[in-house]
């Protein structure tokens, strides 16, 4: 079946995504083999990394990578950069792939879909994926009655509005979302910094870097004075160093309370009673005003 937002790439089953039965497979030098161009996953010799290699030295390349040729020679990874990394860590010097002749766009949105499913993808691969995913739609011609953030998001079963926040994140300097990779900054103040201008953005970042703490109150506050249009260095300065602890909950304990009331009343009928008493004051506070 058609997805109606790729036209005539067919993602709808796992061997369209890596190839039908009659494609050939050719065993590919790693050397070869070159980087998707702005490729939005990181590739890291982490703990998850060792345990592909071990996997590979003793099973080999069980799926193979999906890749196509380059102009100038060689081919261009479309899925399949971290068996890449793994074949050379096992010390293989080739790697099965299979070759297809893809377009540019069509490209780029086989390597979002078979990459963005994986459980460990930072928030700046996803903001960066679905914003390359995202770019290449409307490229296509596909703004009315095609291009719909649900379609966008259902390769990784994410709905619409989870994607539009991972496009708004897209906007964030490399450091601001460094913070958030490494959870430093969560993801909603991230969100709220996402609507500054970039130097507006800067100047959050060489705060932070200087020790003084964000919250999603402050990055709230941010946002209404960039939208006013009057947030300035001194603006966010004044804001990030502002220290102001939130406000204390007021509590009574029950043993205070009950000696006014006995021991006949439940707790509900004691506080609808002070409630009742609070709003009688109140009213005579404000009438003797």
């Amino acid at each position: 079946m058609s997805n109606p937002l790729t036209g005539k790439i067919k993602l709808s089953t796992y061997s369209e995504l890596v190839g039908d039965a009659g494609d050939e497979i050719i065993d590919v030098p790693l050397a070869e083999l070159h980087d998707f161009h702005n490729h939005p996953f990181k590739v890291t010799d982490g703990d998850s990394m060792q345990e592909l290699t071990e996997s590979i030295r003793k099973n080999g390349v069980l799926v193979p990578a999906i890749a196509r040729r380059k102009k100038d020679g060689g081919y261009e990874l479309v899925s399949g950069h971290r068996r890449k990394r793994a074949c050379e860590l096992a010390g293989l010097p080739t790697m099965p792939v299979i070759v297809k002749e893809y377009t540019d766009d069509e490209a780029v949105i086989v390597m979002v879909d078979a990459n963005i499913q994986r459980e460990d993808i930072l928030p700046s691969e996803k903001a960066k994926a679905y914003r390359m995913k995202y770019e290449t739609m409307k490229h296509q011609g596909m703004r009315s009655g095609g291009l719909s953030l649900d379609s966008l998001g259902a390769a990784a079963g994410e709905s619409g509005k989870t994607v539009q926040r991972y496009l708004w994140l897209s906007r964030l300097i490399d450091g601001l979302m460094e913070l958030v990779d490494r959870r430093k900054m969560t993801l909603v103040c991230g969100i709220d910094l996402s609507w500054l201008p970039q130097e507006a953005q800067s100047w959050v970042f060489e705060c932070l870097s200087k020790g003084m703490k964000i919250n999603k109150q402050k990055t709230e506050r941010l946002k209404v004075y960039s939208e006013r249009g009057d947030l300035t260095e001194d603006g966010v300065i004044n804001i990030l160093s502002d220290q102001r602890e939130k406000p204390r909950s007021f509590v009574m304990s029950e043993d205070v309370v009950r000696r006014y009331f006995g021991d006949k009343y439940t707790v509900e009928e004691m506080t609808s009673i002070i409630c009742e008493l609070l709003k009688e004051w109140k009213q005579r506070e404000c009438t003797d005003i």
